[in-house]
């Protein structure tokens, strides 16, 4: 499938494939599998996190999945407890051992803020984010990794490094899909030559249950999933669609259509959905408590 071919290129000339596999959620003995069958079909991305739990498993994944391992583009996360240099250069070590990889094609700071703190404080942590920084600059140095960037990072976060280190991020991973799409943070990212990625483009599942949605995926003649799928990728993000089921990761990936202008107005003009249980979580504006 020519979308899995697709590809941005970062501000340091590094290609990174469009569309990707997320793994948030995905238990640590179930994703290997999961990345199996995701190269087996196209993927050539595939997206986790320290938080995630996970990246022994799909370190396992990648190392037998089957094709070489240049032709697969990895990506792992900080955690966002962490705001020092000796801890973040630490754990991007930590990374490397537990997935028994030589390098990752990229590793971003997955919040500016600890989990803890999202949506309840105002300290954006600009010096500990600097620190954890220059642990990836050091580490990018070093051939760890091919390159660098941030996730949920607003304009002032991004402008904290971009104004205080020799490195523009490559990119900022952010919550963007049908009713929450933040245009002007996905406007100055472009910007600034750093490439969107969208995580949960299907509101971890909210989109699959709003008639409004539902209606418009049938106007088009494809699912809820295809149509919030295409929907980032029309707003010029990387996408990171998650799934366990071959059947689901294939049809993910089959958005070969052309949302209208009209259409894509009204959705990004949509409101909020109801995340359900998910809503406490502090990505979709919950808090920990």
């Amino acid at each position: 499938m020519a979308i899995f071919e697709e590809t941005f290129q970062l501000n340091n000339g590094v290609q990174i494939p469009r569309f990707a596999l997320g793994t948030w959620e995905i238990p640590d003995d179930q994703v290997a599998q999961a990345v199996r069958e995701a190269v087996k079909i196209g993927y050539r991305h595939i997206d986790t996190a320290q938080a995630y739990g996970n990246e022994r498993g799909v370190g396992e994944g990648i190392r037998t999945a089957g094709i070489a391992r240049d032709q697969i583009f990895v990506n792992s996360k900080v955690a966002a407890e962490i705001k020092d240099y000796s801890a973040a250069k630490k754990s991007i070590d930590q990374t490397l051992s537990k997935m028994k990889l030589d390098y990752l094609d990229m590793m971003i700071i997955h919040n500016p803020q600890p989990w803890v703190e999202v949506n309840q404080s105002d300290d954006r942590h600009f010096t500990g984010n600097l620190e954890v920084w220059r642990a990836l600059e050091e580490a990018m140095q070093a051939g760890k990794l091919r390159a660098i960037g941030v996730s949920s990072f607003q304009k002032a976060d991004l402008e904290n490094l971009i104004q205080n280190s020799d490195t523009r991020p490559m990119v900022n991973q952010i919550l963007a899909h049908i009713a929450a799409t933040p245009l002007d943070l996905i406007k100055t990212s472009q910007a600034n030559n750093i490439v969107v990625e969208a995580f949960s483009p299907i509101a971890h599942g909210a989109a699959l249950r709003d008639p409004a949605i539902q209606k418009m995926a049938a106007k088009y003649n494809v699912s809820v999933a295809q149509l919030s799928i295409r929907y980032d990728w029309q707003l010029g993000t990387v996408v990171l669609p998650k799934s366990t089921n071959p059947d689901h990761m294939k049809a993910n990936a089959q958005i070969d259509f052309e949302i209208s202008e009209a259409d894509m107005q009204a959705l990004k003009n949509r409101q909020s959905l109801d995340y359900g249980e998910a809503g406490s979580f502090p990505v979709f504006g919950g808090k920990i408590k």
